[in-house]
Order: structure tokens, then sequence, then C-alpha cells
């Protein structure tokens, strides 16, 4: 096979996988958008406070149970903190994130 149809196959292979990748990453963002942030509205507010305990106390748990730390700390993942931001600023971007999505 010539060079230039293996550059071609290459830059088609390449475009695949990028069009795959934007796929997954927009499937992520819809599921996150519509399924998962709104599991949090029945009760925010507790959800944010043990989000504060998960992100300043060393073990926010100690000897209670760990899942309610978990669940909350899954917002973490979905809506991510931005570098420098502080921990208040970030629990408020959150609340406004979840009453957006509980509309």
């Amino acid at each position: 096979m010539p060079l230039g149809g293996k550059l071609v196959r290459l830059a088609a292979g390449f475009v695949a996988a990028a069009l795959l990748l934007i796929v997954v990453f927009d499937a992520a963002e819809w599921y996150a958008d519509q399924v998962s942030i709104p599991r949090y509205c029945e009760s925010p507010e507790a959800t944010l406070a043990l989000l504060r305990d998960v992100l300043s106390e060393p073990e926010p748990a100690s000897d209670r149970s760990t899942r309610p730390y978990i669940v909350a700390a899954k917002l973490f993942y979905l809506i991510p903190r931005k570098n420098g931001e502080a921990v208040e600023s970030y629990l408020a971007r959150l609340r406004q994130s979840i009453v957006e999505s509980c509309r």
C-alpha cells in the first residue's frame, strides 16, 4: 500500500476516534445533568453539609456510616472544584447548579 493510502487510513482512524470521544463525553455530560445531579434535589442542603465535611475534615465520617459521605462526594466529580476556589464559593456554585437542575 502506498504511503498516501496509509496516511488516509490513519487520518480516518483518528477522526473516528475523535468523534467517538466527543459522543462519549457528551453522553456523560447529559447523564450528569439529567440523571445524576437531579438525585440531589430531595435534600441539597444536607448533601452540601456532608460535602463540606468531606472537603474540610480529615475523617469526616469517623465512626458513622460512610455511605452518605460517598454519595455527597460524587458531586465533587460531577461538578469539579476550580483551581484555588474557596470551599464556600464552591459550595455556593454547587447549590446553584443543583437548584437549576431541580427546576
